[in-house]
């Protein structure tokens, strides 16, 4: 099977996938008490429609978007409003969140229909849809779907890719999708080529879910306009940019999007998503998460309704085993580790990942030895040694010259660092303040 992959850097970290990859999906109990946060997404938080004491039903808006990028927030369970107010949210602040009190009904709003011939609505009723259900990237970034597909007329988009690959290790949520929903993944796809006016569709999957690859394969041959691409077991070969240079060989510029190089990347989840609101009304209420590592009793992939603390989560995975000295919110590589489980399961949770103490291993850092593997190993090609010493320094007139802007957090060069240098954080320091300047 011929692979493809980006060319310059990346690392081969173990991929950990073993505790979940042949675990079906399950759903998970509807929470009790659901947190939900009204900003779940990159950009504008919505303002609440509801107050304390208000009913409300599976389904219904309780968030409303305030800005172009935004996106809505709907009620995931139906009960009682108990509180509008801050709580922990899993990037570690704290957010305007609605809390719903559970009435164990599950009662969905009304005027939810289903469209079989919904390829054939036009392009910008497709998008409506898309917007009503609150839909956001899945991958992770958490970007409002209408917006990456609404690109300005002076960048035409000739190819959307959608990004099945999962190369974050211990994750399986994607891979589990592809498996038990493909029809769904491969609608979604047709509707975002749709909006999006493109003839050529493509899906990436790692080469270490062969069995996605040929469910795939077997489902694209009826497809002229849709082609799947094997790709190379390299992390991070997920990254939009690093994709969009496997499969088309196109180099998206510094500081710009992958719009500018005629291309929209989605993620498999996203596609389903997308699918599900557009044929069926369905809003964004639930998605699919890994909960694993070697500290969880019962590793299990999920189908999770948005809000849902990460204590139910854990507790119906039968609880940590032995002593949790760290959970993550998505993977190991680019996820955020939590300081509570009080924090909800929102769009962007691909996975909950339990270390227990004696896995980590932790030491202290050390001063850069100039041995040169984060640049190696990094798949933007900038310098993260230089960079987090001018962090350290202060220097932070020289970051935006040295690209620093171009860093993606994937974290590959305090992986390899043999001085365990905390390079992600001083290089996601170091953007904030030149953003910060930037305003």
């Amino acid at each position: 099977m011929k692979t493809w992959t980006f060319p310059a850097g990346g690392i081969h970290p173990p991929e950990e996938k073993h505790y979940t990859e042949h675990k079906a999906i399950e759903d998970a109990p509807l929470p009790r008490r659901a947190v939900v946060p009204l900003q779940q997404h990159i950009g504008a938080p919505c303002i609440p429609l509801v107050k304390v004491k208000d009913q409300v039903l599976t389904g219904q808006r309780i968030g409303e978007p305030k800005g172009f990028v935004s996106a809505p927030v709907h009620a995931t369970i139906s009960g009682t409003v108990t509180a509008v107010t801050e709580m922990p949210h899993p990037l570690g602040r704290e957010v305007l969140s609605v809390v719903i009190e559970s009435d164990g009904e599950d009662r969905w709003v009304k005027g939810i229909t289903e469209t079989e011939d919904f390829l054939s609505l036009s392009p910008d009723l497709l998008k409506a849809r898309i917007f009503e259900a609150g839909i956001v990237g899945m991958g992770g970034a958490t970007f409002p779907t209408h917006v990456k597909l609404s690109p300005p007329k002076e960048k035409p988009i000739d190819t959307v890719i959608l990004n099945g690959v999962e190369c974050e290790p211990f994750l399986t949520a994607d891979h589990r999708l592809m498996l038990e929903h493909p029809a769904e993944i491969l609608g979604g796809l047709q509707i975002l080529m749709a909006v999006l006016g493109v003839k050529k569709g493509i899906i990436g999957i790692e080469a270490n879910k062969p069995d996605a690859i040929d469910k795939f394969e077997k489902m694209a041959s009826s497809h002229e306009a849709i082609t799947v691409y094997p790709l190379k077991v390299k992390y991070p070969q997920g990254a939009e940019k690093q994709l969009i240079k496997a499969v088309l060989r196109r180099e998206v510029p510094s500081g710009g999007l992958p719009m500018d190089v005629g291309v929209v990347v989605h993620n498999v989840g996203t596609s389903a998503a997308i699918y599900k609101a557009v044929r069926f009304g369905a809003p964004m209420i639930e998605r699919i998460t890994t909960v694993t590592g070697p500290g969880i009793s019962n590793p299990k992939n999920l189908r999770v309704r948005i809000g849902t603390p990460f204590s139910d989560i854990i507790t119906f995975c039968g609880g940590i085993k032995g002593k949790a000295g760290k959970i993550i919110a998505g993977g190991p590589m680019m996820g955020v580790s939590q300081y509570t489980l009080d924090v909800p399961v929102i769009k962007g949770t691909s996975g909950i990942l339990v270390f227990r103490e004696e896995d980590l291993g932790l030491a202290d850092s050390n001063p850069c030895i100039r041995c040169g593997k984060c640049l190696e190993a990094c798949p933007i090609r900038i310098n993260p040694s230089l960079l987090g010493i001018y962090v350290e320094a202060g220097v932070m007139g020289e970051l935006k010259v040295h690209h620093v802007l171009d860093c993606i957090e994937c974290g590959s060069c305090a992986y390899i660092c043999p001085a365990r240098r905390p390079l992600v954080h001083l290089l996601r320091y170091g953007k904030a303040e030149v953003l910060a300047k930037k305003k």
